[in-house]
């Protein structure tokens, strides 16, 4: 048999699928090109074709091929190591597949190979081979093994999760045109280095940077105080590190992103906060805020309209570092929130779920007026601007009487984090739902995305790579219910579901990566001793004394009045009709008169 025949009998399970050696849509039908002079194939596409099987050996043998496409199928089993004998190979796709295994050492005789596409979760052994690529599994944007041509690349090794260990010490030896990595559009960005404890001096020559991301990273020292002079510079994220001293005064227009969260910042905000469409976290640090700076109970923040302001949310002052709010004069002793979606209440134990529906952004925080429980978000799904942070399916969800429960839910490009405040002290049982609704179940590309994350309790890792699909039985739109205990000691509960650059990132679409839950439920192990329920304000106090004084004064007021008025007219109206009765007998005219009883209710 042929190798289109080969390839013919590979679509036995997709009988719609058609396969064709000419071109209907350059997106959806394979296309291959004829090298002229020796009609042999120089370029062979099957994308996103949903083939099912394993590559045919007879594809290894058309060795004039330099491109190569095999993405978004269903392809099992392993690469050839006869995969070799395409030494003209210069663009090679096999990403979002089933396939496995090691990738055959055979893959360095192809020394004109300038991109390579693979998904590292599924085939291992890259690490070992010698490649000028930048893309680790950590960047969450493609994993596409890509040269950047702009300049030259820093040498990096390659891991199932992301990043091997790089001293942060080496950074002062990189300058601006010897950068660790590129995107897509080779925009000049840093991004998360582990195992270091350092400043961030070794920016100072490095003000083409793009993106600038070094959480969890142990920084000490300040922000440049010259951050502004960083034109291009759109996302800063510097989270989970010890940076102290203020925010810098100044800040470049194109700065639009910035997360500063969980550092240990001090002192009052710089005017550029209220800049137009600023993403900004600044949770858990220890700014002053003033009433000035937490004055924004009563604004509203459309973060969908081009005419949205950054105006920091209320609440801040309740999130920074140890959450003061309702430290020690608790008011509640349970939490329950339908992540991602509206208020339901579920139809088993009729818990009623609060509402999480309010559109995050890739910085940024919010707290319900009651001060119950509030939300950090943290990440940004690629160049998606766009990204309300939620996801929802009409699909049904087994293993649930309530399904609506699990067809909304919150999800993050980075770091998700809720805080239940004003909670008493003591043991509670944690309660976390999840349903995957983003990867299909298979045999389907799109069923080749993996989601996993780790969860923290209390800053206690309590799973590390949690994988809801495995945890489900390998299934999709099944919900999973997860138990954990808690130990409130300081009036606050945080649970922290953190991305750490495993899994895939764009499988069935781009930015389907990252946490996501459902719900939340918080119960208490013991016995409460507070009423559960929210504070009245003082002005509301304040304002029902007032209202409760002046009503009744001013009725009694009004029927004193009411009293005096009708008294002075029944003692007129004899001394009226004497004087009526000397006027008639003395047959005087005079204009009529206009009494003040006539103003009286009663007449």
């Amino acid at each position: 048999m042929g190798i289109i025949g080969k390839i013919k009998s590979m679509e036995h399970k997709r009988r719609t699928m058609q396969w064709s050696s000419h071109r209907h849509d350059q997106y959806r039908v394979h296309q291959w090109r004829l090298q002229s002079r020796y009609q042999m194939p120089v370029r062979w596409k099957v994308y996103a074709l949903s083939v099912f099987g394993v590559i045919p050996d007879e594809l290894w043998t058309l060795t004039y091929l330099t491109n190569l496409d095999l993405r978004q199928n269903y392809l099992t089993g392993t690469l050839s190591p006869s995969i070799g004998n395409l030494t003209r190979m210069q663009y090679l796709s096999v990403g979002i597949n089933a396939l496995s295994g090691q990738v055959p050492k055979e893959l360095g005789k192809l020394t004109d190979l300038r991109s390579l596409y693979v998904i590292l979760d599924f085939i291992s052994g890259l690490q070992t081979m010698t490649l000028q690529a930048a893309y680790p599994n950590s960047l969450g944007i493609g994993q596409t093994l890509k040269a950047c041509k702009q300049s030259p690349v820093f040498p990096l090794s390659y891991s199932d999760g992301g990043f091997r260990e790089i001293p942060l010490e080496h950074m002062r030896h990189i300058n601006e045109a010897n950068l660790l990595f590129c995107d897509t559009k080779c925009n000049r960005r840093i991004g998360d280095i582990s195992n270091g404890s350092s400043s961030l001096a070794f920016l100072n020559d490095m003000k083409s940077l793009n993106v600038l991301i070094l959480r969890n990273n142990n920084i000490s020292g300040s922000i440049p105080s010259n951050i502004g002079d960083y034109r291009s510079l759109s996302q800063l994220f510097l989270g989970n590190n010890k940076l102290t001293g203020p925010l810098p005064a100044q800040k470049s227009t194109s700065l639009l992103n910035v997360d500063v969260s969980y550092n240990e910042l001090s002192g009052s905000f710089p005017s550029w906060i209220n800049q137009q469409d600023l993403q900004l976290n600044l949770v858990a640090n220890n700014f002053t805020i003033e009433s000035s700076n937490d004055r924004h109970d009563n604004v509203v923040i459309d973060m969908h309209s081009s005419s949205a302001f950054s105006v920091l949310p209320s609440g801040l002052s309740c999130l920074q570092r140890n959450f003061p709010c309702y430290r020690n004069s608790p008011l509640y002793y349970n939490l329950s929130i339908k992540c991602g979606g509206p208020q339901i209440t579920s139809r088993i134990d009729q818990i009623m779920y609060e509402r999480d529906d309010e559109a995050l952004g890739p910085a940024t925080y919010y707290m319900t007026s009651t001060k119950r429980w509030a939300v950090s978000n943290v990440g940004r799904f690629g160049e998606n601007n766009n990204a309300r942070y939620t996801s929802n399916s009409s699909s049904q969800i087994t293993d649930t009487l309530d399904s609506e429960l699990f067809q909304t839910a919150r999800i993050s490009a980075g770091s998700l984090r809720y805080y239940g405040l004003g909670l008493e002290n003591g043991n509670y049982n944690v309660s976390l739902q999840f349903a995957e609704i983003s990867i299909l179940n298979p045999p389907d590309w799109r069923s080749l995305g993996r989601r996993i994350f780790d969860i923290y309790i209390q800053g206690n890792l309590v799973w590390k790579d949690f994988d809801i699909r495995k945890e489900a039985g390998g299934t999709s739109f099944q919900a999973v219910q997860k138990e954990f205990q808690a130990q409130v000691t300081e009036n606050y509960l945080e649970i922290h579901l953190f991305w750490a650059g495993k899994g895939t990132c764009c499988v069935p679409s781009q930015g389907t990566y990252g946490p996501s839950v459902s719900a939340i439920i918080a119960t208490p192990d013991f016995v409460p001793s507070v009423s559960n329920k929210p504070p009245t304000s003082s002005k509301k106090n304040k304002t029902g004394l007032i209202v409760g004084i002046s009503v009744p004064v001013g009725v009694l007021c009004f029927l004193s009045a009411l009293a005096l008025c009708c008294f002075v007219h029944q003692k007129r109206r004899p001394r009226q009709n004497e004087d009526e009765g000397k006027l008639e007998k003395g047959k005087e005219s005079l204009p009529s008169l206009l009494l003040q009883s006539d103003f009286c209710p009663t007449t």
